[in-house]
Formats: structure tokens, sequence, C-alpha cells
């Protein structure tokens, strides 16, 4: 497994990670801030994951 996608991998299970922390936050009245926290990190590593895709596309390993 190459360092990129050893990267894509990590950053799509941060995303999975800060989106099932943000659900369970406001399914549960754990935090309103909490949870919103946890949604913008999550909204955060997906425009990240895509600029990184698109800057790494023409790498060739």
């Amino acid at each position: 497994m190459s360092l990129r996608a050893f990267h894509i991998l990590f950053i799509a299970l941060s995303v999975l990670m800060a989106a099932a922390c943000s659900a369970w936050a406001f399914l549960n009245q754990a935090g309103v801030i909490f949870g919103g926290c946890s949604a913008l990190v999550s909204v955060g590593l997906v425009v990240y994951g895509v600029r990184f895709l698109s800057k790494t596309r023409n790498i060739i390993v």
C-alpha cells in the first residue's frame, strides 16, 4: 500500500469517525457544541480529501 493510498484511507476513516461523533452527539443530546464541531471537522476533512486527491492525481508511484 502506497503512502498516498494510506493517506486517502486515513482521511476516509477520519471523516466517518467525525460524522459518527456528530450524529451521536445530536441524537443523545450530548452537546450541541460538540456535535457542531464534529460536523465542521467532518466537512473540513472532506474538503481536504478532495483537494488532496486533485493535487496528487498526477503523481506516479
